[in-house]
């Protein structure tokens, strides 16, 4: 499984060197809704879906936001020398990132093995020792949601509507009024 983190680690690494490289502005807009992509799937597999499904979300909703302000202006490509300093500097943050992804990844646990077994004091023996204590909910899972995790549940669900409203703001025509009306 491992494996599959440091592949997806690389997949990112490559989009964002293209992104930093090219001098098509949509091809950069695009590898870097790549990177964006790359980093639900670690997200997936790390068994979050819930932050991927957000990730997945918002990349998406700024993907259109770019994409539609790229054509719009009809800025599609990049005219000018780049500086070469800030090339090589983009490159080493870049890589920088993609050594502590790497690091990161190292240091997890096998594969599986979860954490709570390993730590004493971890949120979740508190959450299956003290949930009915604390919060009466006979459902250890909603008890989690809507007690202990209210405030990230309220989040991520604010984060989701934002950028349904979002895409559907942009996504529609300018005005349904005839131009006479608006006068």
């Amino acid at each position: 499984m491992i494996v599959v983190f440091y592949i997806l680690l690389l997949f990112m690494l490559i989009a964002a060197i293209i992104a930093v490289e090219t001098k098509n502005l949509l091809s950069a807009v695009i590898c870097v809704g790549a990177i964006g992509f790359g980093g639900s799937l670690i997200f997936l597999f790390l068994r979050a879906p819930d932050i991927a499904i957000t990730q997945i979300v918002v990349e998406v909703l700024g993907l259109i936001i770019l994409i539609r302000a790229t054509i719009a202006r009809d800025l599609t490509s990049i005219s000018g020398d780049r500086e070469f300093f800030g090339t090589v500097v983009s490159i080493v943050i870049i890589f920088l990132i993609f050594m502590a992804g790497f690091k990161v990844l190292d240091s997890l646990h096998d594969f599986g093995t979860p954490v709570y077994a390993k730590t004493e004091k971890a949120a979740s023996q508190t959450y299956i020792e003290k949930g009915l204590e604390d919060t009466g909910a006979t459902n250890i899972v909603s008890s989690i949601i809507l007690d202990y995790r209210a405030y990230d549940t309220l989040g991520e669900a604010t984060v989701l509507f934002t950028a349904v409203i979002g895409a559907t703001v942009l996504l529609r025509k300018k005005s349904r009024k005839s131009p006479e009306v608006l006068e």
